[in-house]
Order: structure tokens, then sequence, then C-alpha cells
């Protein structure tokens, strides 16, 4: 049967969607495909149909439960032998794919892709027929992505296995993962490519600066009453708080999040699916798989981690293609985070580097001096016009000349070596009196003093404006100290002009900042031992705390040991753990670690430790007597900790533990130094 008249009679659609159609034709000649098309844009039918065109079986593999029940229950009602394997059958279900497999009547066959790693799955696949594989979700499949599935990366090998044509889908896929899934659903193949566009026209983007985030979420859901709407929050405690608070506010109102049990969570799923004005209150566990048609308001009450996982949760909203509004608050707070986990990840230097990029991107995004979609759509390699549907079309930003603070921000960094952060250079160009600036003699520069017709959290809305236009980048090498970019360097130079927001200079009111474990400046090498703390736990497969607490970490972040011996004063290092973990973390703040004897290293921290020392000088300068003409002569490093350690300075025991001979020539300086220790 055609294509067309399936679209008809099963779906009950009288014509494709825009770019439908030719998507549909590649699937059903055999072709591999790429499909990137916008939530709420169709992708399922466009592996659906086909499925039903072509002979035999076609497998999806798709990352959620809830998303292939869903899809599975669309199907039968349509009319179609569409079943699932999954951990969530009954048995009777199960029972029922079977059967169907056995008839050869099956048409869909949909199950998650942790399934692929079974030897019986592969053996009953190669038996059933399949003639196309069908891929949801395809940036799962990206390493470094935020929805990556491991078992992902085993559908390629399928598709070569049972030698037949691959469809991907996804919504989310910048070049670079567009990239990783040619590569690895595809062998490096390239597939026939649809690139459907990004934008979802119907839904009305807004940014704000956090302002009491509480209020405004609760304002902006009032206004909204009765209205299905998301609230997605950076913490699990949050998303508990926010849906009590939007309770006691008259809202039906829950919460979601991964520390739930199976049971709660599902419980939620089903309300979400089944009530109407229903507002969740979730962390981005509450993620994939909605496929709820009605959902008007989506609401950030926390920066996102990046453009792309802001797109893909927005774009929960306004699935049926009617009107649908998002709200993303943001503030200081939210990018010391964001920066945090990006730090504290056990990603390779360049992956962390290419996330603080997309951050940037993100925080350009909400800083936008144009249309909020002109810059959503161009990080995507579109170019699009102005929306007309979006709070800087509504009422466009009230822009200054930031020309002049820019320089004197980028003058800040450039004389004190790139070696600080966004507060440090702040208290420079404001003239602040501060013990840090004092010790550095930051106080001469010719720019200290020179910004005080701004306050300090004027100075912070202009720096994050200039993160969000990527004119400074935290330096991972130099614990998050803000670099120039080359962007930067024109503007310095007087060669460019720069335009920044003011609504959001004279209006910078902020929240109060959530007490942090460590001061700004310290905060970037609180997340880089965190994260060697997280390595080395999964790699001895215990809790991180074992290694160190965080007390122990703030007092490294803090003090920065640059030796074993200053690493051993911190509390909570005591001898074993120094042994066992001291150059590990010490590495992290200084950089390379000299050897040190593990003589020398049981006395660190100590003053025997000192001694040690002074007594190899000593033992350096008479190895071959005191006229440098005898033979040469030594103690062991093991003598030498003996030695520093003696309770009684006096010849006869500095024999003991040396000998006689070594005593002949160092002796005496030895009882020197002890004497002096």
């Amino acid at each position: 049967m055609q294509a067309d008249t399936l679209l008809r009679d099963v779906f009950g659609f009288d014509g494709f969607r825009p770019g439908q159609e030719e998507i549909v034709d590649a699937v059903v000649a055999g072709q591999n495909t790429l499909a990137i098309m916008p939530t709420g844009g169709g992708k399922s039918l466009c592996f659906q149909l086909p499925a039903l065109v072509r002979p035999g079986v076609t497998v999806v593999i798709s990352p959620l439960i809830a998303l292939m029940r869903d899809q599975v229950r669309g199907l039968q009602a349509a009319g179609v032998a569409a079943g699932a394997l999954t951990s969530g059958n009954t048995e009777e279900e199960t029972d029922a794919v079977w059967a169907q497999l056995a008839a050869g009547t099956l048409k869909l066959l949909y199950m998650a892709p942790e399934r692929l790693a079974s030897f019986g799955t592969q053996r009953m696949l190669r038996e059933a027929n399949v003639t196309l594989i069908a891929v949801d979700e395809a940036h799962c499949v990206s390493q470094w992505g935020h929805d990556f599935r491991p078992d992902y990366l085993r559908i390629g090998e399928l598709r070569e296995m049972l030698d037949v044509p691959l469809a991907a889908f996804t919504a989310t896929a910048d070049a670079e993962t567009q990239v990783e899934i040619i590569q690895k659903l595809f062998n490096g193949q390239q597939p026939a490519t649809f690139l459907r566009g990004f934008d979802r026209p119907n839904i009305h983007l807004a940014f704000a600066v956090k302002d009491n985030p509480r209020n405004q979420i609760l304002g902006f859901a009032a206004a909204r009453k009765g209205q299905s709407g998301i609230v997605y929050c950076g913490t699990r405690a949050k998303t508990e708080t926010l849906s009590q608070a939007l309770g006691q506010a008259g809202h039906s109102a829950c919460y979601y999040h991964g520390g739930m049990d199976a049971e709660s969570r599902r419980d939620v799923e089903r309300r979400f699916q089944q009530e109407d004005g229903l507002i969740v209150t979730a962390t981005v566990a509450f993620g994939m798989g909605i496929d709820k048609p009605d959902i008007r308001w989506v609401a950030h009450a926390d920066l996102p981690k990046s453009i792309e996982g802001y797109y893909q949760e927005i774009g929960r909203g306004g699935r049926d293609g009617e009107p649908a509004e998002t709200l993303t608050l943001y503030g200081p707070e939210d990018i010391r985070y964001r920066r945090q986990q990006i730090d504290e990840g056990l990603a390779p230097p360049e992956r962390r580097a290419a996330d603080h990029g997309r951050l940037n991107a993100l925080l350009g995004l909400a800083e936008a001096l144009e249309c909020r979609r002109l810059n959503l759509l161009r990080y995507f390699g579109e170019d699009p016009k102005p929306c007309g549907n979006c709070d800087l079309c509504d009422k466009p930003a009230e822009l200054f000349d930031a020309t002049t603070p820019v320089r004197m921000a980028l003058s800040a960094a450039l004389r004190t070596d790139e070696w600080f952060g966004a507060n440090h250079l702040i208290d420079i160009v404001m003239g602040a009196d501060t013990a840090k600036i004092r010790e550095r003699g930051h106080d001469a520069l010719p720019t200290y003093g020179v910004g005080k017709e701004y306050d300090k959290r004027q100075w912070q809305a202009i720096f994050r404006q200039m993160m969000g236009r990527d004119l400074f980048r935290p330096d991972p090498a130099r614990h998050g100290a803000l670099r120039m970019t080359d962007a930067a360097i024109p503007i310095l130079k007087g060669e460019e002009k720069i335009t920044l927001r003011k609504d959001t200079i004279t209006n910078a009111k902020f929240s109060p900042a959530v007490r942090a474990m460590v001061s700004e400046e310290d905060a970037p090498l609180l997340s880089a031992l965190k994260a060697k703390r997280r390595a080395l736990a999964e790699a001895a497969g215990g809790p991180a705390y074992i290694i160190f607490n965080d007390k122990t970490l703030i007092e490294m972040a803090e003090r920065k040991p640059a030796n074993l011996d200053q690493m051993a004063r911190i509390g909570g290092v005591g001898a074993k753990k120094l042994e066992s973990y001291g150059r590990a973390f010490l590495e992290v703040i200084a950089g390379a670690v000299e050897d040190v004897h593990p003589a020398r290293l049981k006395l660190a921290g100590r003053s025997e430790g000192a001694v040690y020392d002074r007594l190899l000088a000593v033992q350096a300068d008479l190895t071959r007597g005191p006229d440098g003409l005898d033979k040469p002569m030594s103690c062991s490093a093991a003598q030498l900790a003996k030695v520093a350690q003696l309770r009684s300075a006096d010849s006869s025991a500095v024999a003991r533990v040396i000998g006689d001979r070594h005593a002949e020539r160092f002796g005496d300086a030895f009882l020197a130094v002890l004497s002096d220790g």
C-alpha cells in the first residue's frame, strides 16, 4: 500500500507536514537516513509510516519505557501490529509480542538500547526478518551530550550485523553531534540527511534576571492558572519546595526528580499525562518521552546546562502547534553553579573547554541585544529573521555604549596577567581597599578605581554580559581565572566599540547569593579537587568522602599547598592519605610535584622533615669530604630520616644510626643541624 494512502487510512492525516514526505520517501526506499526535525514536527511518523509500507519488521530503538509504551498504545489504537519488549511489560504483553513475531505479523518492535547487550536479543533479531532499524532520540549516541546513553553505541554494530538500512531521528543535534551520529551509527558513511530546521515559531521565548525567583515563578504560573506547565529546577530540593509553594498558591502541582522511587515517578508521569492544568516542578530527569501535546508553558527556575538542553526542554511546550510560553530565570549564582558542574566533570580538558563555550552561548542568549530566536537558531546554523514572538521583539532592550567600562575590565585582567576572577577585577576597577589588593600591589595599577561610576551589582552585570559575548572565558589551567578571548583584543585596543544592555545594568537586582563553600576565586579549584576525588573514588569503587571530606578539600582550595609538607598540614590529610593521594591532589593545585623519597614523605608536615632537608644539604657539601678530595660517601634516606628524629642529639646516638665511618665524616655537621633544629 502507498504511503499517502496509509497516512490517511491509518494515521488519519490528509497530508504530510512540511518536510515529512521526502524523509518518508527516503526511508521507504531503504536509504540510510538522518533526520533532524524540531520537537513536535512529526518525527515518529517518519519511521512508523515506512514500517507499514516496507515488508518485515522495523526495530525502533527508543530511550524511555514511557515513550515506547505511549507510541505502542497509539499505534495499536490505530490498528497497527506494534509491540515493545521492556522491563515494564506484563507477562501477557510479552507473550503477545513473541506470538506476533513467530506469526510474522508484527510490524514495529520497540526496545531500549540496553537490551541490545543481550546475545539472546541479537539472535532473536537475526531470526525475526528485521528489514529496518529506526533510532529515536539519536543524539543520545553523543558521548559528551546531555542525554548520553552508552548502549546507543551498540546500534551501529547491530546495523552491520543485520545488514539493513538505518533511519536516525533527533530534534537536537548541533554540527558536532551530527558528526558523532554519522560516525557511530552509520560507521562514518554519509546518510541521506534532512535538516528540517529548529524553529518552533509557536513558542514565545523570554528570559529574566533573578529577582526573588520564587515570586517570579509564582507570578508566571498565576497568570496561566489552569494550564499545564513544567518548571525545571537545578536541584532536587528546589523541585520539592517550589511544588509546595505552587500548591499553597492554589495550583495543582507535584514534583519529579531522579531521587524518587520508580513507582512515584510513574505516578507523576501518569498524572501529568492524564490531568489537565497540572504543574510539574522537575529536574531534567523529567525529560525525553514527554509526549503531552498541550503543555502551555515551560519555565526554568535556574539556568539550563546548555542551549541544547534549553531547546529540548522548552520544546516540550506547544507540541500541538498552539501557542506556548517560556520563561528562563538566571543570575550569577547559576553561572558559577554551571561552571562548577563542568569543572567537576570527568571529561577531558578539550571537552570541558567546549562545554564552557556552550555555556557562554547560552549566556549570550540570556543577555541577547536583539531577537532571541535569531540567537537561538544561529547557534544551530540557521539564518533566520526576527521572530516577533519573544520578549525582546515585544519590547526591544535598552542599550548603551559599553566600550569604556568593558575596556576597564579587560585592562584590569591584562594588568594582573589574567590570573584572577571577576570579583577581584571588580574590586580593582571600583578601587576597593582589600587585603588581596594591598598584598599584590594592585592599588598601584592604572585601572585601580577607574570604574566607580558603577556599583558592584552593575559591574557584575557587565561582567556577566562580557562572558555571554565571549570576551572572557575561565581558564581551567588557572583555576577559572578570566582570560580574554581574541574577540576582546580589538575592543581593548580601541579598534572596535561594544554595546551592552542597559536595562540589566540599571536594574541589576539579584537575589542574595547562596552562601558559597569557598570564595568565588577559589570555587574553580574546589571544583577541580572534587573532580579528582570523584575519579579516585570511582576507580576504587567506594564513596568519595572516604578519600577526603569536603572540609579537607575546602582547606586545600583556600590554602593552596605548594608541596607535600604543606599538604600534610591540611586538616584530614594523615600520613596514609598523604602517601595514597597527596601527590594526586597536589598536582591539581600546584601542577608538577617533585619526587620525594618515601622516607622523606613520612616526615612531611613535621618539623623533622625540615631537619631532614638540612641534613641532606649538609651531606651534599661533605660527600667528598671537607676539601672535596676524599672518596664519595653518603647515608641512605632511611638513615637520614632516623637522624632527623633523634631525641637526644649526641655523637654516640648519631654513630649508632649511621655507623662509625660515616659519623667520622658527617657526625659533627649533623649534630650542628640537630642542635639548631
